[in-house]
């Protein structure tokens, strides 16, 4: 098995507080995954702005670039784009500069090579430079990348051990937590979080805003633009992936669903049954759109990228939720999110999907009671179910891409983050058994004792049956 890294279980009351930024969390970029694409671009790009500050003697000295891919970057990099990402990241890009369609044009022609200039050297670079290595290793990580700076002997000159964490977030052999302000209401588990809420009397989405300017240093003002900016990508993902039809990329031959869901949705004649396939339509037009490489909002990983704008989208225009109530429940949807990366894991590498989808459900099930108004214990017992009934949930993508079952399993995790917030409304919240504490430590074991054929190697599951069937 591929070495794991998940948070031991250790007791939750001597974590440390998290200190992760709404907009580390929530990130605009493209598909089809966070782990996979967008990690690697980040780590390609980083690799060169380092580049940039070697000694120009050394650069000059250079030939080429070369990437070793490992685990399950290795495994399902080429279904998942991981291969233009890194080029892409190489070739001074980011994913948030990232242009639509630039991944589909530097994967058509494999031989081709791209000019780069460190120091004003030229340097010759393309998918011949990345290689794919063993999916078994010793690295920490599973999603790990090794990128060189190599003399035309192939001796390294200058080396990075990259490794993608998950929802787009990188670290590196040597990493430390970047120097930041600290959240002035410190939480590391949800207990804690309750706990700050009883003592300041604050609801939750003010908790998070406070600890958003304490760790930026961003006035509320600024945050508020900026979480408009991630909600406005996400109901525009939802749009386009509504317009878009036809097949999406790769030799999979699947079709795009989601224009047809929509229509046939609103042709039912039960009221609920419009309202819910409608949802499902929503999922699908974005999971597609991450599917095609489009422009989405990592929430928490590409892969889940559709559950939360189903739901935001349904609540703004099917259920005429306001505008400031639909921002103050994406705020308490990120206080869930953080705890599931803080205690266990939102990567299907290292998790399984059950940290993607399950965890996207978690948060749209909380997102719904707080926007709806409901008191605290409320939105904790909401998450606590979606999350719960997304236990053990494999990650097995067909032929490394994320399209079957990746597509449909969003579709259903924004459902049952809807039936989870109804669930969890209509019950006597005293009567709740368990707590979103417990189920992300459950989340977290079972990950841990999860074979790494079912963590997005695409070496077993539905990855394999499908494909023998």
């Amino acid at each position: 098995m591929t070495p794991t890294t998940h948070k031991p279980l250790t007791p939750l009351h001597v974590r440390p507080a998290i200190e992760t930024s709404l907009f580390d969390f929530f990130k605009i970029g493209p598909g089809p995954s966070s782990s996979h694409t967008i990690g690697p671009m980040r780590a390609g790009h980083d690799f060169v702005l380092r580049c940039d500050a070697l000694d120009p003697d050394l650069v000059r000295r250079a030939a080429r670039i070369h990437v070793v891919l490992l685990g399950s970057l290795s495994a399902t990099g080429m279904g998942h784009g991981t291969n233009t990402a890194v080029l892409a990241g190489l070739l001074r890009t980011s994913p948030e500069t990232c242009p639509a369609g630039l991944l589909d044009t530097l994967g058509r022609d494999a031989d081709a090579r791209h000019e780069l200039r460190i120091h004003d050297v030229p340097l010759q670079v393309g998918l011949a430079d990345i290689e794919h290595g063993p999916i078994i290793h010793d690295a920490p990580y599973s999603n790990t990348l090794r990128v060189s700076l190599e003399d035309a002997g192939g001796r390294a000159l200058f080396s990075m051990e990259y490794y993608s964490v998950g929802g787009g977030f990188i670290q590196w052999k040597g990493w430390t937590p970047p120097e930041r302000g600290k959240p002035v209401h410190p939480y590391g588990t949800m207990r804690q979080l309750r706990e700050q809420l009883a003592r300041t009397g604050l609801t939750l989405h003010e908790l998070i805003l406070d600890n958003e300017s304490a760790i930026t240093g961003m006035s509320r003002p600024d945050i508020f633009q900026n979480l408009e900016q991630i909600m406005e990508s996400m109901y525009a993902s939802v749009r386009r992936g509504l317009e878009a039809e036809g097949r999406l990329p790769g030799t999979l031959g699947v079709w795009r669903k989601g224009h047809t869901l929509l229509e046939r949705a609103r042709e039912m004649p039960l009221a609920v049954d419009r309202f819910l396939g409608q949802v499902n339509a929503y999922a699908f037009a974005v999971a597609e759109e991450n599917a095609s490489g489009g422009v989405i909002v990592t929430a928490p990983t590409c892969g889940a990228a559709g559950v939360m704008p189903a739901l935001l989208y349904a609540m703004r225009y099917n259920m005429n939720i306001g505008d400031r109530a639909l921002r103050e429940g994406v705020l308490a949807s990120a206080a869930v999110g953080f705890l599931a990366k803080h205690n266990a894991g939102i990567a299907g590498a290292e998790v399984g999907c059950q940290g993607e989808v399950g965890v996207a459900s978690s948060m749209a099930a909380a997102m719904l009671a707080h926007a709806r108004g409901y008191a605290v214990d409320v939105v904790e017992n909401a998450a606590e179910v979606a999350l719960e009934h997304h236990l053990g949930l494999t990650c097995d993508p067909v032929g490394g891409y994320v399209q079957i079952p990746c597509i449909e399993r969003n579709a259903v995790g924004a459902i049952k983050a809807y039936n989870a917030c109804l669930l969890a409304t209509c019950e006597k919240a005293s009567q709740h058994m368990v707590s979103l504490d417990a189920v992300i430590m459950a989340m977290n074991e079972t990950g841990r004792e999860m074979n790494a054929k079912f963590k997005e190697t695409s070496e077993g599951g539905l990855a394999v049956s499908l494909v023998e069937c």
